[in-house]
């Protein structure tokens, strides 16, 4: 009898300190350690960052009285090539970014293309909107 209820008990704690996901969304991961390729990264979203928010400034701001946000971490490179060949120095960059307001409540999901060249120069080249996020009753007022 004592050995059931252990094995319930355990079972249960199992069951509710597992992490759970909603409406099949995967969770994000941070990555557990650090490399060359994920410091390449970060740098790249440092440099790109104001480039980032502004685009997704100008696209928001006919729909949300607040503008949202991108941090570097909710922005996943999705593609890169050369646009002149190899060893040429203007580049594409395709990312796929989530803004957020408030305490980090996602507004949605977009994909970005800039092309970056020598100068540096950054021009956004593609915006997509792929996503709109329902924002939570006590945010509704910040909806146009």
């Amino acid at each position: 009898m004592k050995r059931n209820i252990v094995v319930i008990s355990l079972a249960m704690a199992m069951f509710l300190l597992s992490p759970m996901q909603t409406n099949g969304e995967k969770a994000y991961r941070p990555p557990k350690t650090d490399s060359t390729e994920l410091r390449m990264q970060d740098m790249l979203m440092n440099f790109l960052n104001p480039y980032i928010n502004d685009a997704v400034h100008d696209y928001y701001q006919h729909l949300l009285r607040e503008s949202p946000l991108v941090y570097s971490y909710f922005v996943d490179v999705i593609e890169s090539h050369r646009v002149n060949g190899f060893r040429g120095f203007i580049l594409s960059l395709t990312l796929d970014v989530t803004p957020v307001v408030g305490p980090h409540i996602p507004v949605g999901e977009d994909r970005l293309t800039f092309e970056i060249s020598a100068g540096p120069k950054v021009r956004l080249v593609k915006y997509t909107h792929v996503k709109t996020h329902e924002l939570p009753p006590n945010w509704q007022d910040i909806i146009k």
